[in-house]
């Protein structure tokens, strides 16, 4: 027996043992577990759930031992995502520390920021926001104004972030800020991190068409941050921001596995709700046509994740994949989304009213919510760009 072929038996079988049943069911967002200093747990099966796997190591499976990482290879972690997903275990942990700012940090950070910070990334000790975009900087990112003033043991920053996900519920914050404002573009800006308990920080809420207010925007007035809080070069943080927007890019293109999950699957509501005919099949050949066109771009978007893992074991990864998995997979989910209130009809008008069901509302408010995922990691448009620039090779 291989060892791969033993560790997959170990693996499935320590997830059998130790998933409790109610966290092998669809994902509800209210019992997402979140870290942070002031984590909470929906309930006992979440907290038992999350402590397992943080002891494991698998929050982070292929992260350092040494870090509380699992210390996994990639065919390993393969193995750990694909027995989760057959068991239909949730996620033990959210966190943008563990999906986009870790890694970088990993990578480009000192050996006492990776001692004080991804070992709580781990744990879910500390939860992270992204302070890229601003409201003049959105897109053309490298435009951003907010700046940080060298005082000679501390930086001073002024300025403000806008879309700052969950930024009132975070514990710090990974930003780009301009160090150098004679410099053009991407030159002088530099990658700081910011305990958002540091004088001087401040969020509000903005609110949504879905009613619910996850972005943020968030003020830095006269804010004092330490030069250890500096990752990688001065004036060099593009370097950095760019390794955070590769992992942004693929968490983009991992949505639908990690994001609250239907009741119905998209087949089962449309026979539900619409019926079958004499053949057996979907009623309405309209809907049925587009259900199965989703279908067949969701297999080939599945299709090019694995052909990513393939590359990346191989050590020959195309860049432009992620890119276009980025496009491709919040297109389609967006896609989804219309279809379902295409085949509720006028229940798809749900909202607060008691007089529809919990799917329905949740069909609604996923709709109007996920409209954000075409503009986060990259609006589609820019990106678009991008993969004809790099990808195609077409001219500017």
């Amino acid at each position: 027996m291989t060892d791969l072929k033993q560790f997959q038996q170990d693996t499935r079988q320590w997830l059998q043992d130790n998933c409790p049943a109610s966290q092998r069911q669809a994902i509800v967002k209210e019992e997402q577990v979140w870290g942070g200093r002031n984590r909470s747990f929906f309930n006992e099966d979440c907290q038992l759930w999350f402590e397992r796997m943080r002891d494991k190591g698998w929050t982070a499976p292929e992260w350092p031992t040494k870090y509380g990482g699992g210390g996994l290879n990639a065919s390993e972690a393969k193995i750990l995502e694909r027995e989760m997903k057959a068991l239909k275990c949730r996620p033990a942990l959210y966190d943008l520390g563990l999906w986009m700012f870790g890694p970088a940090l990993l990578k480009f950070g000192t050996e006492a920021q990776k001692q004080e910070h991804i070992t709580k990334i781990v744990s879910g000790e500390i939860r992270w926001a992204q302070g890229y975009s601003e409201p003049g900087a959105g897109s053309d990112l490298a435009s951003l104004k907010t700046r940080a003033e060298d005082k000679g043991d501390h930086f001073l920053v002024n300025g403000s972030k806008i879309w700052t996900t969950n930024a009132d519920k975070s514990d710090w914050i990974f930003c780009l800020v301009r160090t150098d404002p004679n410099a053009k573009k991407q030159k002088g800006i530099s990658f700081l991190l910011v305990d958002m308990a540091t004088e001087g920080v401040s969020t509000t809420p903005i609110p949504l068409i879905s009613g619910k207010s996850e972005f943020c925007q968030t003020f830095f007035d006269d804010v004092k941050v330490p030069k250890e809080n500096l990752v990688g070069e001065l004036h060099a943080g593009w370097t950095v921001a760019k390794e955070v927007l590769k992992h942004e890019r693929k968490l983009m293109s991992m949505l639908g596995s990690m994001a609250e999950k239907e009741e119905e699957s998209l087949q089962a509501l449309a026979i539900r709700c619409l019926g079958k005919g004499e053949q057996g099949k979907l009623r309405d050949s309209g809907i049925r046509g587009r259900i199965t066109s989703h279908l067949m771009n969701s297999h080939a978007d599945g299709l090019t994740g694995l052909r990513m893992y393939q590359q990346g074991k191989a050590g020959v990864m195309d860049p432009n994949l992620g890119l276009t998995m980025k496009y491709t997979n919040t297109s389609e989910l967006q896609t989804k989304d219309e279809l379902m209130l295409a085949i509720l009809g006028n229940r798809g008008l749900s909202w607060h009213d008691d007089e529809f069901d919990l799917t329905e509302k949740r069909i609604a408010q996923n709709w109007a919510y996920n409209k954000s995922h075409t503009i986060a990691g990259g609006t589609s448009e820019i990106q678009l760009n991008i993969i004809a620039k790099r990808a195609l090779g077409l001219p500017a």
